[in-house]
């Protein structure tokens, strides 16, 4: 397993779990789009959410990470207000990758270069970043230039440059092959293990059965559903994720 540098925050500094989502509501213009959605996150899941299109999956997930200021409730870490200073240490992928107008090795120095590492660290751990993701001979091509499964590494690499304690990764895989998609879910696995919690939101049911270790089911902007990922997809509780395990339409 590769050094990822994770934990590296003194133990006094890091946040402490779970992260807690505590009846979050977000209206927007008049319209309810979360409503009441409480979860709890804990330290070390691999926390997967689920649900229809609609369901509020992704406004969630913005929730959480705080990009998005619900109207009511209120999302905790550890039992503290998740402020700007808990924000620093997560961070999110969302399904397009942002990418500087650099080259991939650039894209990651700038991410390691917020750390307190030194140069000799930083070296150390910008190879290491290349070699999890499979991208040390495209180092020095510009970053835009790759392929979109190539991108989406490049964006994982650079979100673990800043050894998350928790990870946010929005639908990372929708639009990418399946060799892509094995890629990006082995880098997954990888953080995993590495220390991270990861918090996935995915329509791909395959992919959900690789990965989780808990399941989250949206419904109407609320969690209908919330279980270890093996009674989910075994036994599910709500009539709402039978019908959407079974492939009927759920609206």
């Amino acid at each position: 397993m590769l050094d990822l540098g994770m934990g590296v925050a003194l133990e006094s500094e890091r946040a402490l779990f779970p992260l807690h989502a505590e009846e979050l509501v977000l209206e927007v213009r008049g319209k309810r789009l979360i409503d009441r959605l409480s979860l709890t996150v804990a330290e070390g899941a691999l926390q997967v959410i689920l649900g229809p299109n609609g369901a509020g999956k992704s406004l969630c997930l913005r929730l959480l990470h705080g990009l998005l200021r619900p109207t009511a409730g209120r999302v905790l870490w550890g039992g503290r207000p998740a402020d700007a200073g808990l924000r620093r240490r997560q961070a999110m992928v969302f399904q397009r990758p942002v990418l500087l107008r650099r080259s991939v090795a650039a894209n990651i120095r700038y991410a390691l270069g917020l750390r307190a590492l030194s140069r000799g660290e930083r070296r150390e751990r910008l190879e290491s970043l290349l070699a999890l993701a499979n991208l040390q001979e495209l180092a020095g091509q510009p970053a835009r230039r790759l392929s979109g499964g190539e991108q989406q590494r490049l964006a994982l690499a650079r979100a673990l440059a800043l050894a998350p304690e928790i990870l946010f990764l929005d639908e990372p895989t929708a639009s990418l092959d399946p060799a892509a998609t094995l890629a990006i879910e082995a880098l997954i696995r990888e953080a995993h293990r590495a220390g991270t919690t990861v918090v996935l939101v995915t329509h791909d049911l395959g992919q959900a059965r690789r990965l989780a270790g808990e399941v989250a089911f949206l419904y109407r902007g609320r969690v209908a559903e919330s279980a270890p990922a093996g009674r989910f997809f075994e036994a599910p509780a709500s009539a709402e994720a039978r019908a959407f395990l079974a492939g009927r339409l759920v609206v």
